[in-house]
């Protein structure tokens, strides 16, 4: 974060599902590194609400063992005691009023000013919150005081959920108080995108149809299922990445310039992008999307038992753990380019990238050498496990004869920036202290979201006694996610 930036004003912070793993694992570390960098304001307080019955001091003592365990913080930091002396503990049942009268008398007590509500609730929990807390009239705002509410992904399962979620979220809140959460968005190269694109007059104008001849995005994870069969046999990789995180890349690489960088003109450039995204038809579904599912095998030399064997997976479940999709954009910017983009569980390598490979030159020169000898131009944006950009070019070997060899020209950010740390969250809550929007999704983009994966789930559901095609664990994906670039002549970049 850039160090001009203020102190948000004075306001509190009230998480409901304090006592989760995300209040542990991510949220109090991205508070402390707030609090170290001086972003938080002097007279800011935490109000973390669950359902165990728990006092102060044991509260703030399971936070302290969080950050220990989770990111390594000194227990004894002059920034964990300024934040723990902030920090107070209300226990209650999320659908019991009473919970919401003892919150309102404590926000009272502190002046019943600015008050951000973090959701770190299972999602079927916040139309339960948002309702009981208009109920309370805790969301009411007037000139002196603003009141806003963070939601965590997955915003809905299919269409209809997630428009039913909107409409339960909007019965009690405008739309401008509601921050739909994605801890993509917070890292430097995804914030980096608008910045490479737009300030930089070498790639602008070669970034169309007319120099690109497609657009790869990769989110692989090495972890499996692990402890969240529950949870993801119900859902998959479809819904679990692709109409979040992926579409959230594909937005920033391909939308419109916009008229300037304020939330309302980013979220309209990004909306128009994903209505510009060509429909899945019935044939479309089956033959450019491809689901995979893991069998045993063993990833960083560590055996992988399959999927189905994984707690509280299904024996004979056809939930896919892995999926690739070809996808068209019906504008003039990018008419013929295909957009490819695959994410998986068990994979190989840990890889969050975008690759922009530029079209061939000629290569009237280089007749002896094979077509696939060629080398390309890709412009490959890692975004973890460092954070990098690459750009690979070809270049003469020395000697007397014409060899061609690629290269690379390589920018890290750990390299060149001293950089602090961070859970990728820092930005995206001081963002919502301040009341920037502007990496959140809006309503209408969930929703447009859901609606370019919907026909794939309704395609799916007629052939749910089918199996998704198989991968070891450790592989790069089922072959015939391969398959889908091959029929057009291309292939993924590989994860080494």
């Amino acid at each position: 974060m850039a160090a001009r930036l203020e102190p948000a004003p004075v306001f509190t912070l009230v998480i409901f599902g304090a006592t989760g793993d995300l209040t542990k694992r991510l949220l109090v570390p991205a508070l402390v590194n707030l609090a170290r960098g001086k972003f938080l304001p002097k007279d800011f307080a935490i109000i973390g609400i669950g359902r165990s019955a728990l006092d102060d001091e044991t509260f703030r003592k399971e936070l302290a063992d969080g950050l220990t365990a989770f990111a390594k913080h000194p227990r004894g930091s002059s920034d964990w005691t300024w934040l723990s002396r902030r920090i107070t503990y209300l226990g209650g049942d999320f659908s019991d009023q009473k919970t919401y009268t003892d919150l309102a008398a404590r926000l009272s007590a502190r002046g019943g000013g600015n008050v951000l509500f973090y959701l770190a609730t299972p999602p079927s929990v916040f139309s339960i919150v948002t309702a009981q807390l208009g109920k309370a009239s805790l969301l009411r705002e007037d000139g002196k005081r603003w009141r806003r509410v963070i939601v965590e992904k997955p915003f809905g399962t299919d269409l209809r959920s997630a428009q039913e979620l909107n409409k339960k979220l909007l019965a009690d809140l405008s739309e401008p108080q509601i921050y739909r959460i994605d801890h993509y968005l917070g890292k430097e190269t995804v914030q980096n995108i608008n910045v490479l694109r737009f300030g930089n007059g070498l790639f602008e104008p070669l970034w169309n149809r007319n120099h690109i001849d497609h657009v790869q995005i990769t989110v692989a994870e090495t972890v499996g299922v692990e402890t969240r069969g529950s949870f993801y046999d119900a859902t998959g990789a479809l819904r679990d990445m692709v109409p979040n995180h992926l579409f959230q890349l594909l937005e920033l690489i391909a939308m419109e310039p916009p008229s300037r960088f304020s939330a309302d003109a980013v979220r309209a450039e990004k909306s128009e992008l994903l209505d510009a995204v060509h429909t899945f038809g019935h044939r479309d579904a089956m033959r450019n999307v491809v689901c995979g599912q893991y069998v045993a095998g063993k990833v960083d030399g560590k055996a992988v038992a399959a999927y189905r064997q994984s707690k509280n997976v299904a024996p004979d479940s056809a939930t896919e753990t892995y999926v690739a999709l070809k996808i068209m954009i019906d504008n003039w910017r990018w008419a013929g380019v295909p957009f490819y983009l695959r994410t998986g569980k068990a994979l190989g390598r840990r890889r969050s990238e975008i690759v922009i490979r530029f079209k061939q030159a000629p290569f009237a020169m280089f007749r002896e050498t094979p077509v696939e000898q060629l080398v390309s131009n890709d412009l490959v944006l890692r975004l973890q496990p460092e954070e990098s950009i690459t750009l690979s070019f070809g270049a003469k070997q020395p000697g007397p004869s014409i060899v061609v060899d690629q290269v690379e020209m390589r920018f890290d950010y750990k390299n060149h920036f001293d950089l602090v740390a961070s859970t990728g969250y820092e930005t995206l809550i001081y963002d919502c202290m301040t009341g920037d929007n502007t990496l959140f999704k809006s309503a209408q983009e969930i929703e447009t979201g859901w609606r370019i994966v919907q026909p794939v789930l309704d395609a799916w559901s007629r052939r749910r006694s089918a199996v998704p095609f198989s991968y070891a664990a450790g592989s790069s994906g089922p072959k015939e996610a391969d398959e889908l670039l091959a029929r057009d002549g291309r292939q993924w970049r590989p994860f080494a």
